[in-house]
């Protein structure tokens, strides 16, 4: 158990990160999971049982200093960290000529801002194990969409995901985009309803994120589109 792999999950509380998060531990993955509610992960730790390989974390995906901290205390927990998985985030559901612009600020911190913080507290332990970035990106992120702030965010971290392949590739440290179409998962409760038609689950999703982590060393799996059969766009 000491030597098998480690993986840093943001927003790991609900979702698609809990979902990674419960694949992961089933290979034998050791997990952190970070989030802001405490409950929720208290919650999430005691539905799995409170298995010795998980770590829970309470902490803003948007603060420096909670990424840091999460990234040490892994270290220090588990002694090497192979993956992380920047998933945090969220959306307004709103748009760019009607929307309330209060909610933005967080919005893009936590989508933009939060897994440049990842990479950036987590690369010196990845060059250590030749590990891999995977961002959480959508389908919002290279498809337009009238007024699409969320959008517009997702955009960010599709060039955030290449932009940092171009530089950490040298350190032998593998990137992969992961942009999903439509997934069931708490990101609708703030619009109000599940959107129209097939939805993927998180699990369906997690698969993808799972398999990405898992690829061979010296193999570097740089993006991948998932969309819901019925998705068109």
């Amino acid at each position: 158990m000491t030597d098998s792999p480690v993986a840093l999950i943001t927003g790991g509380g609900s979702g698609i990160g809990a979902a990674v998060a419960r694949q992961l531990l089933k290979a034998g993955h050791r997990v952190t999971v970070t989030g802001r509610g405490a409950e929720r992960l208290r919650g999430f730790a005691a539905e799995l049982g409170d298995p010795e390989g998980l770590l829970t974390v309470v902490g803003d995906a948007a603060e420096y200093a909670d990424v840091q901290a999460a990234v040490e205390a892994t270290l220090e927990k588990f002694g090497r960290l192979d993956a992380v998985v920047a998933n945090a985030g969220f959306a307004t559901h709103d748009t760019v000529a009607e929307g309330d612009p209060a909610g933005w600020p967080a919005m893009v911190l936590t989508n933009v801002l939060g897994p440049a913080l990842l990479i950036r507290a987590s690369i010196d332990a990845l060059k250590e194990t030749r590990g891999r970035i995977v961002l959480v990106g959508s389908v919002a992120g290279h498809v337009n969409g009238p007024g699409n702030i969320y959008g517009a965010t997702k955009w960010a971290v599709t060039g955030l995901a290449e932009n940092t392949r171009r530089q950490v590739t040298d350190f032998g440290v593998g990137v992969t985009l992961i942009s999903p179409g439509r997934v069931e998962t708490p990101f609708w409760d703030t619009y109000g309803s599940l959107p129209p038609g097939h939805l993927l689950t998180a699990d369906q999703l997690a698969d993808s994120i799972v398999w990405a982590i898992g690829q061979p060393s010296g193999v570097d799996v740089n993006t991948v589109v998932i969309r819901p059969i019925g998705q068109a766009n």
